[in-house]
């Protein structure tokens, strides 16, 4: 374990009023993508209660250096209550908890909810207003809504692998959960959209069917639209792009790297001028945008024999002053020193029982009116039964009763 001197330091803001305050999501689902929904609407004061077996959500069991680190980011601003869902009692408690929700999330395989007895219908019945989100590798529908499917099948079949790397190499899949935390942003965007015909126009609840393969597959742009204009199959280009150039990554003199888009007009001539190469303004391969895109290789080596004679640092300081469109390729390491990262609280330093401290990214996007805030960390498993189960009106005999017949569990008694 390193330290991160000099991030800001946060309390949790406990008390802070926030736009959601008094929506309540149950969140059963494992994994990312639904964690993704309700981090979000958490984030900004939604009361999520994680509805977890006895075997907990698997994100606790996803260790770096001994610490659930995926569970303490994606859990913050939560509640755990723990169900074995095997027991009809259990069941019978779920359904008292979706009368008093608003929105449910559960990323079960599509048939499993219904084979459980607590189908759309059954919990539309309990709650007619209550806002479902079904998350799926494939969809409730269509041919392969039976199969499974973790982010990297979607990130593969999408487009997005094949186009990702190097021609001369294979696909390459991205290095965190982009399809998971795309489908996630999509899902939290529907449900506000369902939330507020509930609120206007009605007072139905309705399913979100949310797969992982089509949000991604939107973020990947025209690719339909630009095959069927061109005729041809994109190929990976690395860094480059097919639209604009000057626009890669290059090396600097100390071996660091500094990412380019030169991809307007304007901006490519004052790149040429800034670094003494005017005359390339009134060369035919170099003059419009088009013949730079066909003749980017040789573009690169101009720009990046420049960049290369100086350092990370002097390559932004020179950019910088200049206006030319430049910026630092950045780890993690690097990225939380930056005064910009610091400046913003784009990275926070939060308590954290195991650890000291847990930098966390803060809530996006900043609002200034109704911004959200991060007031409570990840909760260990079971933690708000007596909370939540008592504000359904079981006392604390009843409860404990509950515990004694495995109908609900907490952290100490949990199951492998």
């Amino acid at each position: 374990m390193i330290d991160l001197p000099g991030l800001p330091q946060k309390p949790f803001a406990r008390d802070a009023a926030c736009p959601l305050d008094g929506v309540r999501v149950l969140d059963l689902s494992r994994v990312v993508a639904g964690n993704m929904v309700s981090l979000l609407l958490a984030d900004f004061g939604a009361e999520v209660v994680k509805i977890e077996t006895p075997e907990g959500d698997a994100l606790r069991d996803w260790l770096v250096g001994g610490v659930a680190a995926n569970w303490k980011v994606y859990a913050r601003n939560k509640k755990s209550v723990c169900l074995n869902l095997r027991k009809a009692a259990a069941k019978d408690l779920l359904l008292k908890l979706v009368g008093t929700a608003q929105v449910f999330i559960e990323n079960f395989r599509p048939g499993t909810l219904e084979k459980m007895g607590l189908g759309p219908d059954v919990l539309h019945a309990r709650n007619p207003k209550l806002v479902i989100v079904r998350v799926t590798g494939w969809g409730q529908t269509g041919p392969y809504k039976h199969k499974p499917g973790f982010g990297t099948l979607a990130e593969g079949m999408s487009g997005f692998a094949v186009l990702n790397g190097f021609a001369d190499r294979e696909p390459v899949l991205p290095p965190n959960q982009l399809a998971d935390c795309t489908a996630g942003t999509y899902g939290a965007f529907a449900v506000m959209m369902a939330l507020r015909h509930v609120e206007v126009a009605g007072g139905q609840g309705q399913v979100i069917d949310l797969s992982l393969l089509e949000p991604l597959f939107t973020f990947m742009g025209p690719q339909a639209a630009a095959y069927k204009a061109g005729g041809k199959l994109r190929e990976r280009t690395g860094s480059r792009s097919t639209t604009a150039a000057p626009r890669n990554v290059y090396r600097t003199r100390d071996n660091g790297w500094v990412s380019m888009s030169a991809s307007t007009q304007a901006m490519t001539e004052r790149l040429f001028r800034v670094i003494g190469r005017a005359d390339l303004l009134e060369n035919p391969r170099y003059k419009t945008n088009a013949e730079r895109v066909k003749h980017a290789q040789e573009l690169d080596a101009i720009v990046g024999d420049f960049i290369g004679q100086m350092t990370l640092a002097e390559n932004l300081e020179f950019f910088d002053k200049h206006e030319v469109t430049v910026g630092p390729v950045y780890d993690i390491a690097q990225f939380v020193q930056d005064p910009h990262v610091r400046a913003r609280e784009i990275v926070a330093e939060y308590p954290d029982d195991e650890m000291g401290t847990i930098p966390m990214h803060g809530v996006v996007p900043k609002m200034s009116r109704t911004p959200g805030a991060i007031r409570a960390p990840a909760p260990k498993l079971g933690e708000h039964n007596r909370e939540i189960l008592g504000g359904l009106g079981l006392s604390d005999v009843e409860i404990q009763s509950l515990a004694e017949g495995d109908v609900i569990y907490a952290g100490p008694q949990r199951k492998k």
